[in-house]
């Protein structure tokens, strides 16, 4: 049917299939990438709106004949010259509110709106018109910022400062710029994975498991192969016979090799059965319908109390092989293994036994046990209890692969595109240097997509069929096949003299991995790792043990196990300062880690090998409590006119590390270009943190040049030299970091250059502002030396080159403090105010460091009260859908919510700069459960703090 719209001012006439999807049609065939879809049609992402006779309405849920005879605006009607931001769109650029920018187009066209009707909207206005928009990455609070901003931009005002600068002594490092990628971003170009396919890409759909646990004993595709359009259906039965990790970690990697890409036994509901490779979806589905699967099903475990027991059922009970550090009694443990299972093969030793479900573990400690319990008037000891949370990234996985001479071409959304290449590489059988991996703008990782979860079968389908592939995560599949963050149980036991010294610590962590091992010594370990060293004590000891089960698959998450391990020792450690009558912050204060500290403990709490010891060269916790309490007024209690509500306030401190010393490795080159610009070669992964503004930064403040002359070309594996990848918090500080030694390797070849070229000495030349030699008999502009490099009698064109590695640690600090209100009648909790206090050195970005804070803040908030991925009792998701998951809106953000930054100057990072985003996600649940306890009286040691648990504890119900 023919139908006529007006399509951002344009009148357009389009022939449609009766009952076409809005959204589809106009990404696809109307080419306006920027209406998005990332959640099945349901419209709870909000990044599918667009605005129909001016009124905004979600296009998943419009099919084409409802737009005939309308008009119809996207982002680009905001654009300037096309292609370019308009002052909305810049407005939210300088207020640090794009970052992933997948949601951006969407809040720009709803904010536009908002302006249309009202020139000075109320904040209840701004968050009423962002209501139906999900945003994870910055926490709402910056999109006020933007619409100040732009107001003053339509006033012809200047708004000033946008966030605070930390360096008058550097040009653009410590100084708000906008984001290198934000005017990309804003304008709806294209940027992601979706936007690369081309339009005869075969798709792939997964056959997913109704079971948690069983082997697969026959299965038919003969009648799936015969639909038409079904060009390849792949099961065990013909992929290739590899076990891997899906962790992307540096190799050789401390998690187990425990799946194949399809295997023999599911281990969870929605686990791999079959991929249906298609022409089109109603293709792969029907084949899907047509795939005919026996299966003998055995008992499931979902628990750690249920993998630990007595003859529970084996979750991995194939063979364990071991690379290098095998057991003695391994052909014991082998003895009666199951073959159908495959094989577990660990590079080197991690404490793992797969006949008790053990995936990992691991013990340690410093000084004497015995002793400090026995020095102490006080002795306390809980438990603490974390649910498994999903991470909701707004875009769900997605890998587009095709062939080009001879190669597989892989673009991605991933945070680790060199492990993706090693690993996709070691599966389909091909070398490494046939695999190319690109990675695209990534809408959101938040640690899952640091997991390979589907670029292994779609190289594999590419190779085998020839064609390009695309496969995308329904957003189901997102919740029920996706890493997730590990559940937790934490013990804490404390012992501590009546001054409040503390005189032993000892922290047991037992974990759930879930159906595979991926990161399952590593998260469980970071939660020790983390939370331990924040306290100065002479006898600490931890240990760590983590359950296989049948639960949907856990892995990376924000915080990385930290937020779990917060949770136990910053709440017990509050526990204690009531049990001692103290004040909470003065049993902090006297035995909290300082500058000039010394960490022992760090020796022990490496990733699977012996760390080294940390000697603390920056710590930002004085300046951070200082402010929180300035801010909080800790000891003023506050009453609430309504006898239903109890008012009360808590606090944590908090850390995170810059990466991993002594295993992560980040490379990168500055090239000078003809003109006199500069063009950067970075391996590192931006994943929407900035990291390439990070990268450009430090590059344009060691060249003296502008930074619009410097560009930036990061995450490609044909382009750039290796990187570990964007995980452990170590863009600033190991990527960052290799391109400040790059440009200072660029720095001084062309000063060597231009003293060549003038016959003077080097000590004599410097470089001005912007990109000129000067000092010697003239000035040379980059442009002239360039030039003169690329002549007939020149040495070649120069560039630079820098490998980043270090032992040292720049350990990044905080402090979060929280007011809230609890009803003590239904057991709601309202958080009222909210400040994240951060050293992160030097913050090279403020602005965006600032969003990054708050999201990781919220996204903590959610974790705390609402957020919790629920089984039933035969393993199956009841709540895979974001609509019945229960994220935070801006609805329900706090009242009053900030980030403020404590300048430190860390020796070690890159102009004094440490991680920033990671750490936020560690503080809300102890500064929560704190105020909570604060304003009814009871303790809550199990997340999420819900009206029921609340309701519980005080005995009502």
């Amino acid at each position: 049917m023919m139908i006529t719209f007006t399509l951002n001012g344009t009148s357009r006439t389009v022939d449609v299939e009766p009952g076409a999807n809005a959204q589809v049609f106009l990404q696809r065939s109307m080419h306006i990438p920027s209406v998005r879809s990332g959640d099945d049609g349901t419209g709870f992402i909000g990044n599918d709106v667009v605005l129909v006779d001016g009124t905004p309405m979600s296009a998943q849920h419009l099919i084409m004949a409802q737009l005939d005879g309308k008009e119809v605006r996207t982002v680009e009607s905001l654009n300037e010259d096309m292609i370019k931001p308009g002052k909305l769109q810049q407005a939210l650029i300088e207020a640090g509110v794009v970052q992933d920018g997948y949601n951006t187009p969407a809040a720009a066209l709803l904010l536009g709106e908002l302006l249309e009707r009202s020139a000075s909207p109320s904040r209840r206005e701004i968050i009423d018109a962002l209501s139906g928009l999900f945003v994870r990455d910055c926490g709402y609070e910056p999109y006020f910022k933007a619409v100040d901003i732009y107001k003053a931009k339509t006033e012809g005002r200047d708004f000033g400062a946008v966030a605070p600068s930390f360096r008058e002594d550097l040009r653009v490092v410590g100084t708000p710029s906008p984001k290198i990628d934000g005017p990309w971003l804003a304008t709806g170009q294209r940027a992601y994975v979706e936007d690369r396919v081309a339009p005869d890409a075969l798709i792939i759909r997964m056959l997913r498991s109704p079971h948690a646990h069983a082997y697969i004993t026959s299965i038919d595709v003969s009648e799936a192969e015969k639909v038409h359009g079904v060009h390849l259906v792949i099961t065990h039965e013909n992929c290739p016979d590899v076990s891997f990790t899906q962790a992307g970690q540096g190799f050789p990697e401390p998690s187990p090799y425990d799946r194949r890409m399809f295997n023999i036994k599911v281990r969870h509901v929605g686990d791999r059965v079959a991929a249906v490779v298609a022409e089109t979806e109603e293709a792969a589905q029907e084949a899907i319908s047509k795939i005919k699967v026996e299966y003998d099903v055995i008992e499931p475990v979902f628990s750690i109390d249920d993998a630990k027991r007595e003859g529970a059922p084996l979750v991995q009970a194939g063979p364990m092989e071991y690379v290098c550090g095998a057991p003695e009694n391994l052909a014991e443990l082998n003895r009666d293994a199951d073959e159908r299972d495959g094989a577990v093969t660990y590079q080197f030793p991690i404490g793992a036994n797969t006949r008790k479900n053990i995936a990992a573990s691991i013990s340690g400690g410093i000084g004497d046990m015995q002793k400090g319990f026995a020095e102490a008037d006080v002795v306390i000891e809980r438990t603490y209890d974390s649910c498994q949370i999903h991470c909701t990234p707004p875009e769900t996985h997605v890998v587009y692969c095709h062939m080009e001479g001879g190669r597989v071409v892989v673009h991605t959304a991933t945070q680790v595109p060199w492990h993706v290449r090693r690993l996709v590489s070691k599966v389909i059988g091909l070398p490494q240097n046939k695999v190319r991996v690109v990675k695209e703008r990534v809408g959101g990782g938040y640690g899952s997509k640091q997991d390979i979860l589907l670029e292994d079968v779609c190289a594999w389908a590419t190779l085998k069929t020839g064609k390009p592939v695309y496969s995308h995560y329904t957003r189901e599949e997102e919740f029920t096949a996706c890493s997730s963050r590990h559940p937790m149980r934490v013990t804490v036991k404390l012992g501590a003299r009546k001054d409040g010294t503390l005189t032993a610590v000892e922290m047991h962590n037992e974990a759930n991995t879930g159906p595979y091992g991926n990161h399952c010594l590593t998260v469980p370990m970071n939660a020790c790792s983390k939370s331990l060293p924040l306290f100065l004590c002479d006898n600490v000891a931890f240990s760590v043990t983590v359950y296989y089960s049948n639960i949907p698959p856990t892995g990376a998450y924000q915080g990385y196990g930290a937020p779990q391990g917060s949770f136990g020792l910053q709440l017990a450690v509050a526990e204690l300062a009531r049990e001692l009558g103290l004040p909470h912050m003065d049993i902090i204060e006297k035995n909290r880690v300082r500058e000039g500290s010394r960490l022992e403990l760090m020796r022990i709490l490496g990733e699977g090998r012996e760390g080294v010891a940390a000697d603390i060269k920056s710590c930002g916790l004085e300046g951070a409590l200082k402010r929180g309490d300035e801010l909080l007024k800790l000891n003023e209690k506050v009453e609430s006119d309504d006898p239903d509500w109890k008012v009360g306030k808590g606090f944590a401190i908090i850390q995170q590390g810059s990466g991993l010393p002594g295993l992560d490795q980040a490379n990168g080159r500055a090239n000078l270009c003809s003109d006199g610009t500069i063009l950067v070669q970075q391996g590192g992964a931006d994943i929407g943190t900035g990291l390439d503004t990070v990268m450009a930064k430090m590059t344009a403040e060691t060249l003296n040049v502008a930074l619009e002359d410097v560009t930036v070309i990061s995450g490609d594996t044909d382009m750039t030299p290796f990187d570990t990848g964007a995980y452990a918090s170590s863009g600033t500080y190991f990527s960052g970091g290799a391109a400040l030694l790059a440009a200072r390797d660029l720095r001084k070849n062309i000063l060597q250059t231009a003293a060549d070229m003038l016959d003077a000495k080097v000590e004599d030349l410097d470089i001005a502002y912007p990109g000129v030699v000067v000092g010697g008999k003239e000035e040379l502009t980059f442009a002239k030396i360039a030039h003169h490099c690329e002549t007939g009698e020149g040495p070649g064109p120069i560039s630079g080159k820098g490998c980043f590695v270090t032992e040292h640690h720049a350990i990044p600090y905080g402090a979060h403090f929280a007011q809230v209100a609890v009803n003590i009648r239904t057991g709601q909790v309202k958080v009222q105010k909210y400040y994240a206090l951060h050293d992160c050195g030097t913050p090279v970005n403020p602005e965006l460091a600032e969003g990054q804070v708050l999201g990781g803040a919220l996204k903590s908030i959610g974790h705390s009260l609402w957020e919790e991925m629920i089984l039933d009792d035969k393993g199956e998701l009841v709540n895979p859908s974001m609509h019945e998951y229960c994220v935070p809106t801006i609805l329900d953000k706090p009242e009053d919510f900030r980030a403020e930054f404590i300048f430190t100057d860390d020796p070690y990072g890159p102009h004094g700069a440490k991680s920033v985003s990671e750490i936020a996600t560690n503080g809300a649940s102890p500064a929560l459960a704190a105020a909570i306890h604060d304003a009814v009286g009871v303790w809550i040691r199990q997340w999420p703090f819900t009206p029921e648990r609340i309701l519980k504890a005080l005995g009502t119900i």
